[in-house]
C-alpha cells in the first residue's frame, strides 16, 4: 500500500511546493512538457519529476506542471480517463496557469528540464537560460548549450525515454502505477505496438516488455490501448462548447471569422443536445464567429466511417454564401444531401465524399473568404457609417482556437507562419512536415494542443491493415500535430 500511494503523495505535495515556493525562497525544478498536454507529454513530465525527486538533491523541489490552463484539461479526455482509472486525483497536478514560472525565474529559484519538446515558444524565450534538462523523441532544434543534458531519439514515445532512464538509474523507485503510467503511454503513442503502423520502434517494444516483465499485473496491451483510444475520441462528458473547441480551426478575414470544428459523434446524437441551439448562439458570440462550419465523423454498424456538416450562422446570407460554396464544390466534390435540422439558421447535412477530411474542405472556405464574397455580405448588412466596401479580393489567415495574432495571407497564399516558432517552437527556422499527406501549411501554435487535426485516416481510402494500423491514423491527429506546430494542417 505504501508504494501504490508514492506517487499520489508526492503529487499532492507538489502543490503545497508550488503554493509557497516564493515565500519560502526555495529553489524550484520544473519539469515542463508541452502545450498539446497529450497523454505522452503529461505522463513524460510527470514520472520524469517523481523520478528526479526520488534521486536528487532534497535542497530543491521537483514539480512536474502541465502545460496547459486547468480548465483545458477536460479536453484531453484520455489523460483524464488514464489519470481516473489509475487513481491519482486530478486536483493534484499542477497546470501552468497555475503557476508563474517568470517570477521563480525573476527571484532566481526556477530550473527546467523539458519533456516531448526541446525548444521553448517565444512567450518563454527568457527560461531558456534555466533549462537544465531535455528529453524528447522529435528532431532536436534547439542550439547546443553544455549546461543543458539532451536527450533525443526518434522513438515512439517520450515515456520510452524516461522509462529507458529511471530502468537505468534508479529501477527501484517503480511500482505497478507508476508503471502503468509509462506503460499505457508508450502503447498508446505506438499504436499497440504494431509494426504496421509505423510509429514503434525496438526501444520502445524493448521497454515496454521490460516494464511488463517486471509489473505482471499491468493490464494486456490491446485492453489498454483500446480503453485510451475510445477515451481520446469520447466527446459525450464535453459540453457543447468544450466539444466544439476540442478540435477548432478559425479562418479569419476582413472583418470576419469563421471557424470549422471536428467532432466526433453524429448529427443524430449531435442535434437533439439540450440547448443546442443557445449554446451555438452564445459560442459563436462569446468568439466572435460570424459563422460556425461542423464536421462531423462517426463510424456505422459495420466500422465504416462517415461525415455529416453542419453550418450555422444567424446571419442568412453568410449562411446561405458558405453552404452555396460547400454545395458547388468541384474540388473536391463533397457530395452533400440534405439532412432535417430542427433549428432554421443550421443547415445540415450529409457527406457522401467520406474521403474529403476538414483538411480538404478547408481551401473551399479559404477561397470564400479571400473572394470578399463575405465581406461584401457583412458590409452590406452593417449599419450606417460602417467601413466602405472593399473591391476585389481579400486576405485571409488560418489560426487554431489558441492563438491570438494570426499571420495575414493573400487570397491564393498559404497562411504560413513566418514569424513564430517552427514545429517544435524554435524561432527563425520553418521545417516542412514530414508527411507527404499534409500539403498545406498553417499557422499553428508554437505547441498544439491535443486537437484532433493531422492526418485524416480517410484521405487515402480505409488501409487494408489492422486495426492498430487503421488507429494510427487518428493518432496522426495529435502525433503529427505535436512534431508540425507551424507547418500542417492535415484535418480530419
Amino acid at each position: 500500500m505504501f508504494q501504490a500511494r508514492a506517487m499520489e503523495r508526492f503529487l499532492q505535495g507538489c502543490r503545497d511546493v508550488v503554493q509557497h515556493a516564493e515565500k519560502k525562497n526555495r529553489e524550484v525544478h520544473i519539469v515542463l512538457g508541452n502545450e498539446s498536454c497529450d497523454l505522452d507529454s503529461m505522463v513524460s513530465a510527470i514520472v520524469l519529476a517523481y523520478y528526479l525527486a526520488q534521486t536528487s538533491d532534497a535542497r530543491l523541489a521537483f514539480v512536474p506542471v502541465l502545460n496547459t490552463p486547468r480548465s483545458e484539461f477536460p479536453l484531453r479526455t484520455e489523460c483524464a480517463f488514464f489519470l481516473k482509472e489509475l487513481g491519482i486525483p486530478e486536483e493534484y497536478l499542477v497546470f501552468r496557469d497555475e503557476i508563474d514560472l517568470h517570477a521563480l525565474h525573476r527571484a532566481g529559484l526556477l530550473s527546467l528540464s523539458l519533456v516531448d519538446h526541446n525548444v521553448l515558444p517565444s512567450g518563454d524565450v527568457v527560461l531558456e537560460e534555466v533549462v537544465t534538462e531535455v528529453i524528447d523523441h522529435r528532431p532536436l532544434e534547439r542550439r547546443c548549450n553544455p549546461a543543458c543534458s539532451v536527450t533525443a531519439e526518434l522513438v515512439g514515445s517520450c515515456a520510452t525515454l524516461v522509462t529507458e532512464k529511471i530502468l537505468k538509474g534508479a529501477p527501484q523507485i517503480l511500482d505497478t502505477q507508476v508503471a502503468s503510467l509509462l506503460h499505457g503511454a508508450i502503447v498508446l503513442d505506438c499504436v499497440n505496438m504494431a509494426p504496421e503502423a509505423g510509429k514503434v520502434t525496438p526501444k520502445d517494444s524493448e521497454y515496454v516488455a521490460l516494464l511488463e516483465s517486471r509489473f505482471l499485473d499491468l493490464p494486456e496491451r490491446s485492453a489498454t490501448f483500446e480503453s485510451l483510444q475510445k477515451a481520446k475520441f469520447d466527446v459525450s462528458g464535453l459540453t457543447t462548447e468544450q466539444m466544439l473547441r476540442k478540435d477548432l480551426k478559425v479562418l479569419s478575414g476582413e472583418d470576419i471569422n469563421l471557424a470549422i470544428s471536428a467532432v466526433y459523434i453524429n448529427l443524430e446524437a449531435f442535434l437533439p443536445r439540450k440547448d443546442l441551439h443557445q449554446d451555438l448562439r452564445t459560442f459563436c458570440q462569446r468568439h466572435g464567429y460570424d459563422i460556425l462550419v461542423t464536421m462531423m465523423i462517426a463510424f456505422n454498424e459495420s466500422q465504416e466511417p462517415f461525415r455529416q456538416l453542419a453550418v450555422y450562422s444567424r446571419d442568412e446570407r453568410i449562411r446561405e454564401s458558405v453552404c452555396r460554396s460547400l454545395e458547388c464544390s468541384g474540388s473536391p466534390e463533397l457530395q452533400l444531401s440534405p439532412f432535417p435540422s430542427p433549428y432554421s439558421d443550421l443547415q445540415a447535412y450529409n457527406q457522401g465524399n467520406t474521403f474529403a477530411s476538414r483538411k480538404k474542405v478547408l481551401p473551399i472556405l479559404k477561397q470564400l473568404l479571400s473572394s470578399g464574397e463575405l465581406v461584401a455580405t457583412i458590409q452590406r448588412r452593417g449599419a450606417e457609417g460602417s467601413a466602405p466596401q472593399k473591391e476585389g479580393h481579400t486576405s485571409c489567415s488560418l489560426r487554431t482556437a489558441g492563438d491570438q495574432m494570426p499571420e495575414v495571407c493573400g487570397p491564393l497564399q498559404e497562411a504560413v507562419d513566418l514569424t513564430e516558432e517552427d514545429d517544435v517552437g524554435c524561432q527563425g527556422y520553418r521545417k516542412q512536415p514530414d508527411d507527404p499527406s499534409l500539403d498545406e501549411e498553417i499557422l499553428l501554435p508554437p505547441t498544439p494542443m491535443n486537437s484532433l487535426v493531422e492526418g485524416c485516416p480517410l484521405d487515402r481510402g480505409l488501409p487494408k491493415l489492422t486495426a492498430e494500423a487503421f488507429l494510427e491514423k487518428l493518432n496522426q491527429i495529435t502525433m503529427t500535430g505535436s512534431d508540425a506546430s507551424c507547418a500542417g494542417d492535415g484535418e480530419l
